[in-house]
């Protein structure tokens, strides 16, 4: 986690007169940091008269903040890092102003265990490509608060929609979540986390004007009135990113066009407390963008490869509107808070429309996708011993979907499919502390699916040994599978058909790993892992129509690294890498045998160092290195790695102004994520904060 960008270690000037004074401090410390206290650190008490010698700054250690920090994913319920047995890499919303992060697919650039860079672009509208342990983005699951948020027509879900004003923090849980989450979680999970309501009154606001006519508002305000308390903000990002840039594979040399874009977001959320033991939340997310799709530059060697088809367009249009809504009940039973029930009901409208009006009119077409998903899930949370909890409920979600072509030439419209899937499950997850130092962790899902082979079972366990009090083991197996998706079932294409007979894929994941304090001013924790991938779905090309089929078996093996250090009084840096062998090991095409999978294999290296006074102000300077990857199956193409340098800092201009800049790609590094799609060079942007 990049806790370094943006750390909980305010120095604050304290003055207890009064033990009510402490609990406040105390309390307001805790909230702050949003996790236990740990025990080495030192709070500096006052006498009770006040005096102007200066008071010793609090600080939480790296190894605190790191081990401390909340996490939801792994558990299914309210925990921290040190108690989960799974590696989970959280962003804080700190952290993303210190980045000047815009969307969630940028807050997950410097995090390991996760390839983040996507396979179109660099700029803020470019389409998320989310890469875990040999896995692609269909195959990780998109969470919002806890509750899948995943595109069950097409699959997947872009991050780069999700801005990250409302947001306060992400979650990345690499290898896997079906026991507690069900379909699409086969290499991982994103749980996306917004802001809970401010106690007091509180309004933010917020412009940032940067590189190739970026202008970003954003306003939030946010309080609590008596029992009802809210959350309410506005978004709008605009940008033409007509940036310079060449492909010299095919002798190009331009000016990106039509590639602007504009983003008006609402988020909405409102708390009632009913009494002391129950809650009320209706939340929703509108996320609307408008943007050019400039395509790519036709790549004519080799021929027939994977940047040979591409074309520069100059008309084709994305447009995108959606509603996520949810209505959530916290009730807790009985008399303390070892008692969780949770009920929510939600509702998601995804409506996506392309326009490809580049060509002659007779090439020109219109494609609609209609998504509407509504769901419930009901879950206890109980503590009903003190070293056993229990998490068990049932998941519901019914998604139907239309897609549709429109001809300008016929004026004809044509339906791809109009199609629904239905899941169900019950899931229990049961933690036990057999002593302080060593608990095990059992779960259990069973899924039952409208699919005529959709229904699966899929059991997990973990393991966590504290040897001492610097040193944690930990262990892990997960089952997973990802139902298909409706258009992998039903599409009906000139070119293409569905195929309703596809079975899941389905796939086994493991982690050891091992979380290492050193000494006062470092962790670091590292995971090797195994995840397979059985009866993948992939286009067969080899029948006379292309359709999809269970025709393949990836493994993947790596390692996860992380280290935090505290090197300075204020001076803190980072590392992390990841190494990704994703290694095709059954095919129907006998070339792709034990070649490495497309896109998912390249290893990824961050480095950081940052200065940080307790009064707020951040200098940083990061490092992002991508290592070379194939862009096909059969290992025939690839591209080249590529390492760039990005420097962030935030200035804190009064207790209620704050400036925060960014220069990103600093040495104007150039490269492809894609054959033909090019990065946008050095950008940066300014932005100024103010908080009343």
């Amino acid at each position: 986690m990049l806790n370094i960008l943006f750390n909980c270690r305010w120095a604050v000037k304290v003055v207890v007169s009064s033990v009510s004074a402490m609990t406040t401090l105390i309390l307001w410390n805790y909230a702050v940091c949003a996790g236990e206290i740990p025990q080495s650190e030192k709070i500096a008490q006052s006498t009770n008269t006040p005096t102007d010698e200066q008071e010793p700054p609090i600080e939480i250690t790296v190894t605190g903040k790191v081990l401390n920090q909340p996490v939801f994913s792994p558990f299914r319920r309210e925990g921290t890092v040190k108690d989960s047995t799974r590696p989970v890499y959280v962003i804080t919303g700190e952290e993303m102003e210190a980045q000047g992060v815009r969307t969630v697919r940028e807050a997950l650039r410097f995090l390991p265990g996760i390839l983040p860079d996507g396979t179109v672009g660099t700029e803020v509208n470019a389409l998320s490509g989310q890469f875990i342990r040999g896995s692609n983005s269909e195959q990780v699951l998109i969470l919002l608060d806890g509750r899948p948020i995943n595109n069950l027509g097409s699959g997947g879900f872009d991050l780069s929609e999700i801005t990250t004003n409302n947001i306060e923090r992400v979650e990345v849980l690499p290898g896997g979540g079906s026991t507690l989450y069900g379909s699409d979680a086969i290499g991982g999970v994103i749980n996306i986390i917004t802001r809970r309501p401010t106690e007091k009154v509180t309004t933010q606001a917020g412009v940032t004007l940067g590189a190739y006519g970026l202008n970003q508002q954003t306003i939030t305000n946010s309080g609590k009135i008596e029992n009802i308390s809210w959350v309410v903000g506005y978004n709008r990002t605009e940008a033409d990113n007509n940036y310079p840039f060449s492909i010299p594979e095919a002798n190009f040399e331009g000016t990106r066009k039509n590639n602007d874009t504009l983003y008006n977001n609402f988020n909405v959320k409102l708390e009632a407390n009913l009494g002391k033991r129950n809650t009320l939340t209706v939340s929703s997310l509108y996320l609307s963008k408008n943007q050019g799709v400039p395509g790519g530059v036709p790549i004519p060697e080799p021929q027939f490869g994977q940047g040979y088809f591409n074309s520069l367009t100059d008309n084709n249009r994305k447009y995108t509107d959606q509603v996520l809504t949810d209505l959530t009940w916290n009730s807790k039973l009985g008399g303390a808070d070892d008692s969780l029930l949770t009920a929510r009901v939600y509702s998601d409208f995804l409506n996506t429309r392309f326009e490809n009006r580049s060509g002659t009119l007779s090439s020109q077409r219109r494609f609609d996708n209609e998504q509407t998903s509504y769901g419930i899930q009901t879950q206890h949370s109980w503590k009903f011993a003190k070293n056993q909890t229990l998490v068990y409920g049932f998941d519901y979600r019914n998604t139907s979907v239309r897609n549709s072509t429109f001809n300008y030439s016929t004026e004809q419209q044509t339906l791809s499919y109009d199609d629904s899937i239905s899941q169900g499950a019950l899931f229990a997850r049961y933690e036990i502390n057999f002593t302080p130092s060593l608990s095990v962790n059992l779960g259990l899902r069973q899924d039952f699916s409208s699919l005529t082979d959709g229904s699966f079972t899929s059991p997990s366990v973990g393991a966590r040994w504290a040897i001492s009090d610097s040193t944690n083991f930990r262990a892990n197996y997960i089952r997973n599978f990802r139902a298909p998706t409706l258009f992998n079932l039903y599409a009906r294409g000139s070119t293409f058909v569905g195929n309703p007979n596809l079975k899941p894929e389905n796939g086994d994941s493991y982690d050891i790993g091992i979380d290492q304090k050193l000494w006062d001013f470092g962790l670091l924790r590292l995971t090797f892992f195994s995840n397979t991938i059985s009866d993948l779905i992939a286009y067969n090309f080899a029948v006379p129509v292309a359709t999809y089929e269970n025709i393949g078996l990836v493994r993947t093996r790596g390692i996860e690294a992380a280290l935090n250090v505290q090197l300075a009084k204020n001076v803190y840096a980072f590392a992390n890498y990841t190494l990704n062998d994703p290694r095709i090991k059954e095919s129907v095409n006998s070339g792709e045998k034990d070649k490495e999978l497309r896109f998912a294999g390249a290893d990824s290296l961050n480095l950081g160092i940052s200065y940080e006074t307790p009064q707020g102000f951040y200098a940083g300077i990061l490092m992002h290195s991508l290592g070379s990857y194939p862009t096909n199956n059969t290992n025939t193409e690839s591209l080249s790695g590529y390492t760039t340098f990005d420097f962030k800092t935030r200035i804190p201009l009064s207790d209620n102004l704050v400036l925060t800049g960014s220069v990103d790609n600093i040495l104007n590094q150039r490269y492809q994520l894609f054959p033909g799609y090019p990065d946008a060079g050095r950008v940066f942007q300014v932005g100024l904060n103010a908080t009343f």
